[in-house]
């Protein structure tokens, strides 16, 4: 099948992985700036120090100690600090994705670059700038940026001296940054995202059975409103502000599949789904909370901080598209797993008729195709997939290239299901890869967890010299986008 003339065929990356310069130009501190590498076995840990003055760390996502500060400690490695150096390389970057051809750019704002706490009432000018030339540098080119306002990095002086998005008045501090990315890029970006992978608060609880934790799950109840409030907020105000801006959510696109016929892992599987993935996408799409949330609510003592107002908000903030990662599908079923599966942000039954990553990722391009034929029918927006891309090891040959077949083969699969989709009716408009050129991986802080179809030199030590190197699969994915699709 060839592909519109107009598919937006690109990459992704995102700040806090990409850019660098963690503390240029009066940037603040996110929370991805005080947590350490870790690897597919050992996590990453938020260090801090604690209230008698002494260094110490805890794993990722577990809170801090009472009365404990964040903090960047000297005998800890953060590779975040230097992500890939796009801070300081990006013209470089861009030219080389101009060279694959890219129609589309996704990529993320630093909101502590803009706002170094979060809570100013103006901007940084240099941060401002800074984003100004990247997307002038992709106007060169002619290259759409589609851009995602947060992605995982909140202010670190927001998450220390409000709670982060336990507080309603990061809603206020949030609609500020948007807006401001809005008026300050009006001409230069018409594609946004409001919220990266917004559903991951709720469904990174249930991937791991924290299934104890009411107050946890209360907690991310609560934040998720505060999100879907802001998200809302943003939505008309991108819509006053520029009518050309096409506003999308982002979800973390998983396909669950019942383990057995048993009538209770079918049912266990529609609960999940309506948990994991239509929760979130029915708040956004639809502009109200489904009829199944009370059902959520219920099972957690939930009860939320809500106001007329908000659901006003919600009503009137509807996004314009809907948009996903994915790259994996898994198994729900009620029966213990004859052969489980654990890895970096998977968890659970195996499924014996797919293969596996190194990390523990089911190689699955039909669930790609069943998501997004299950995702159109529901809402009927304009669908993106805007993260899919396989993380592995790359080595540099004795003749000097990178020969990574099995990425090729990876794209390969999945964009033939996306075609395969599109002929079912999908109104499918743009595919970015994840990591179209190396960057910090964000479950493990490692390099050598690989995506791009540009190598950098750099490994998981943070040692290197940052060169860019193409490998096979550039020359590959220029083709495709030459052809249209044609050329698999």
């Amino acid at each position: 099948m060839m592909f519109p003339e107009n598919f937006l065929w690109g990459g992704a990356i995102a700040a806090n992985q990409a850019e660098g310069a963690w503390d240029v130009d009066g940037r603040g501190p996110a929370k991805t700036d005080v947590t350490t590498g870790g690897s597919v076995k050992e996590p990453r840990y938020i260090t801090y120090i604690d209230k008698d003055g002494n260094p110490g760390k805890t794993p990722n996502g577990s809170p801090i100690p009472e009365g404990a500060r964040y903090a960047v400690l000297e005998d800890c490695y953060y590779p975040n600090h230097d992500g890939i150096d796009f801070f300081h390389r990006y013209k470089e970057d861009i030219a080389l994705f101009a060279g694959m051809g890219f129609k589309v750019f996704r990529m993320s704002v630093s909101w502590s670059r803009l706002y170094p706490k979060g809570d100013e009432e103006a901007p940084n000018p240099k941060g401002v700038a800074f984003y100004r030339d990247v997307f002038l540098e992709c106007q060169k080119y002619g290259i759409e940026p589609l851009v995602t306002i947060w992605h995982f990095d909140t202010p670190l002086y927001l998450e220390e001296h409000y709670g982060g998005w336990n507080n309603r008045k990061l809603i206020d501090f949030y609609e500020r940054f948007a807006r401001t990315c809005f008026t300050e890029y009006k001409g230069l970006v018409k594609y946004w995202l409001t919220f990266n992978e917004i559903n991951n608060t709720i469904m990174m609880l249930d991937l791991f059975g924290n299934h104890g934790g009411h107050e946890e799950y209360r907690a991310g109840y609560q934040q998720l409103h505060y999100q879907f409030v802001a998200s809302a907020r943003a939505v008309q105000a991108g819509h006053e502000i520029d009518p050309a801006n096409q506003i999308g959510c982002m979800i973390c696109g998983i396909t669950f599949y019942p383990g057995t016929c048993d009538p209770k892992d079918i049912l266990a599987n529609r609960h999940t789904w309506e948990k994991s993935i239509f929760y979130c996408g029915d708040v956004q799409c639809k502009g109200k909370y489904p009829s199944f949330a009370k059902r959520l609510w219920a099972e957690h003592g939930v009860d939320l901080d809500m106001t007329q107002q908000d659901l006003e908000e919600l009503r009137n903030g509807c996004v314009d598209m809907y948009t996903f990662s994915y790259y994996m599908s898994s198994i729900v079923s009620t029966h213990e797993a004859k052969e489980t599966v654990s890895g970096n942000f998977t968890a659970g039954a195996k499924n014996p008729y797919l293969q596996y990553s190194d990390w523990g990722w089911a190689f699955d391009p039909e669930g790609l195709q069943y998501y997004l034929e299950m995702i159109y029918d529901r809402y009927e927006k304009p669908i993106m997939v805007v993260e899919n891309g396989l993380g592995a090891y790359d080595t540099i040959e004795e003749d000097g290239g990178i020969h990574d077949a099995y990425r090729i083969s990876y794209h390969r699969e999945h964009i033939k299901k996306m075609a395969e989709a599109m002929k079912n009716g999908v109104d499918l408009i743009g595919y970015t890869t994840w990591g179209c050129i190396d960057l910090v991986s964000a479950g493990t802080g490692e390099m050598r967890k690989r995506y791009g179809f540009i190598y950098v030199d750099k490994d998981d030590e943070g040692k290197g010299t940052f060169d860019r190197k193409v490998k096979d699969s550039y020359h590959w994915y220029k083709k495709v986008i030459q052809s249209r699709g044609t050329e698999l």
